[in-house]
């Protein structure tokens, strides 16, 4: 449990010392916790959970986050979203909200069918490589082609929006990244 609280904590970019005030707690009985030399009361958990923004639970929780998810194509939940705003999505990987990671494919919505014209913005940042078709990356006011094999790495909280070349749209392999890790 320790180690989960640390993780989370170091995740947020705070301090032992800004946690403990916040919790109302001694910074060293928040570093006993995190180091596992002594256990703590579930009031005083909560305060922590609270404080690092994550629910009881994932705290209370004794299993860590699983090394191997396993996630065959007929279990993940095919496209999600609204194909005329542009794209829609489906997630290959369900590890833990609080990993800092999302894997997903992205269906870029054939041209005759996108009506999207305005930009994303989003606080991850994006990594993302074409597995098929072509699409315009607009990124930052600017305009980047790319095509099956390309990669791009980019900051989310900077306008993007990918616009399909064709008719036979795109999917894209992405990754989104908590920029707190």
């Amino acid at each position: 449990m320790g180690k989960k609280i640390k993780q989370m904590r170091l995740r947020s970019k705070k301090t032992q010392q800004q946690i403990a005030d916040e919790c109302g707690i001694s910074k060293s009985l928040l570093s006993k916790i995190e180091n596992g030399q002594t256990a703590s009361a579930v009031a005083t958990l909560s305060k922590i959970s609270e404080a690092l923004n994550v629910p009881l639970s994932w705290v209370l929780e004794d299993k860590m986050e699983q090394d191997l998810v396993l996630l065959p194509k007929s279990s993940r939940e095919a496209k999600i979203g609204d194909e005329n705003m542009g794209y829609s999505y489906e997630l290959l990987a369900n590890r833990s909200q609080f990993n800092g990671v999302e894997p997903t494919i992205v269906h870029v919505t054939p041209k005759d069918v996108n009506v999207r014209r305005e930009a994303y913005t989003h606080s991850q940042d994006e990594f993302i490589y074409i597995l098929e078709g072509s699409i315009h990356l607009f990124y930052d006011g600017r305009e980047h082609y790319m095509e099956k094999g390309d990669t791009a790495f980019f900051q989310g909280s900077k306008a993007h929006l990918f616009v399909p070349v064709d008719n036979a749209g795109a999917q894209v392999l992405t990754l989104f990244i908590d920029g707190q890790l």
